[in-house]
């Protein structure tokens, strides 16, 4: 995720700013709930448009979830469920859910113009991807993985009941099926970047600023309104998708986490505007940090009809860039170290962190989704089990719900009273490229007993079986 920091110490453009006090700044873009239509109705009350805890509005802006709306949001998800005839079931090590008998759920539920059980919505009970069966003789793919059966977290994220850890949902399958040709050339990936207009508006308040004032709120506020709105841009997938909206709030969190606006709830990582050394002086550069996700080789069979999927990792990166005065980027400047450990601490604690702020998690939840789409495209997995996926892929067959498009983030300054240096937090993003992985493979000759022992198991009847 780029989710960086503008810095710029006291020379030369900020020699006359800071007078007898100087401040650690940060600039944050502050953020959706809506009413999701669609042969998925709103998700069965599900409200799925409220993700990572972050509203849309109507004009795009986002912002964080009221709390009230919060609760009540958890409440009416808990009571779906209760009231839902046909839930995931219990705790699983290793589930099977069919898409051939999926895809004809879904086509009764069209048919027979009804929501989607819940099961059906989180794909049986899912909490991840481990292994792709093809079964040619069934006219199948079976995806499979750890399961549980579903509940709500206080945050109204449908999770499953041991782990805590949110499910896979079915309508960011279908966004991945239907887009993953398309991201081929540039990836799927979300910025949120400040305007070159906004960047030079706040440097010239800086070089008129002699002195941080009595009340350092107002110079704050004054930066904030200089910067401006931050812009929200998304690839690889549809805005309006809740695909989009997941990368959207893992970035607009890890910007929190960075800034130091809400805590990672992990002591070991603090937020980088507090380890940045009272006495550090830089040039004016921006620092942007970026989550990539990183997977070991796929292991498959000799005939291609077995997949295993481990070694899932998410990785911060960062690099600086300088500005020129006109707000536009310069080339990158010198690397900054105190980032380059905030990074290296977000890597090493991504899945604690993910296990407090959860769409972190759901972010990993896209980024396998979007993996496993590539293998079965790529591959021709569907057309090796002569497997119609048409009925998920056709836009008029499935109609999605569409949400509001984040456009863009409201800025918020945020300061510590710290040496004698401003850091103004500016970009973000996320960025993966599903095809690099799924054209990653190795051989592994057990995977193909998994295979063997998976659909033996299969039951004559329902779409998911353990």
């Amino acid at each position: 995720m780029h989710c960086g920091t503008l810095t710029a110490g006291h020379r030369p453009l900020w020699k006359r700013l800071l007078g007898c006090a100087a401040w650690l700044v940060a600039l944050q873009p502050l953020a959706w709930t809506s009413d999701a239509r669609g042969q998925f109705g709103g998700a069965g009350g599900f409200g799925f448009g409220a993700v990572g805890g972050i509203s849309i509005d109507a004009d795009g802006i986002v912002r964080n979830l009221d709390p009230q709306a919060t609760t009540a949001l958890a409440e009416e998800r808990r009571r779906v469920l209760r009231s839902a005839a046909e839930s995931p079931g219990k705790q699983a090590a290793l589930r099977k859910v069919s898409l051939a008998r999926l895809i004809a759920t879904v086509e009764e539920a069209a048919a027979a113009k009804r929501p989607l059980p819940p099961e059906a919505m989180f794909l049986g009970g899912l909490e991840k991807i481990t292994h792709v069966f093809v079964d040619p003789e069934g006219h199948d793919i079976v995806l499979a993985g750890p399961a549980d059966a579903a509940t709500v977290d206080a945050g109204g994220v449908v999770v499953a009941a041991t782990s805590g850890r949110p499910l896979l949902h079915l309508e960011d399958m279908v966004v991945a099926l239907r887009t993953i040709d398309a991201a081929r050339a540039g990836g799927i990936k979300c910025s949120i970047d400040p305007t070159a207009e906004g960047i030079t508006r706040l440097q010239a308040f800086l070089g008129r600023q002699k002195t941080i004032g009595p009340n350092p709120d107002d110079t704050l506020v004054s930066m904030q309104k200089a910067l401006g709105p931050q812009q929200v841009t998304v690839g690889g997938v549809p805005g309006d998708s809740r695909f989009a909206r997941v990368l959207v709030a893992a970035d607009y969190r890890l910007k929190r986490l960075g800034m130091g606006l809400e805590p990672s709830g992990i002591p070991e990582l603090p937020s980088y505007l507090t380890m940045v050394p009272t006495n550090s002086v830089s040039s004016a550069t921006l620092p942007r940090f970026w989550l990539e996700a990183d997977y070991d080789p796929i292991a498959r069979d000799p005939d291609e009809l077995a997949w295993r999927i481990a070694g899932r990792r998410m990785k911060c990166l960062t690099e600086s860039d300088a500005f020129g005065a006109d707000g536009t980027r310069q080339g990158k400047a010198a690397a900054d170290k105190v980032a380059e450990r905030w990074c290296e601490l977000m890597t090493t604690h991504y899945d604690r962190v993910a296990a407090r702020q959860p769409v972190f998690a759901d972010l990993v939840n896209c980024v396998d989704i979007a993996v496993v789409a590539a293998l079965i495209r790529g591959r021709q997995l569907d057309a090796r089990a002569g497997l119609d996926l048409s009925p998920l892929i056709d836009e008029a067959a499935l109609r999605l719900p569409s949400y509001e498009v984040p456009t863009s983030v409201p800025t918020v300054a945020h300061g510590l009273k710290k040496g004698s240096r401003w850091v103004v937090s500016a970009s973000g993003g996320v960025l993966f490229q599903p095809w690099s992985f799924a054209t990653n493979t190795a051989d592994a000759t057990d995977v193909a007993d998994a295979r063997t022992t998976a659909l033996a198991a299969r039951h004559a009847t329902g779409w998911w079986w353990d």
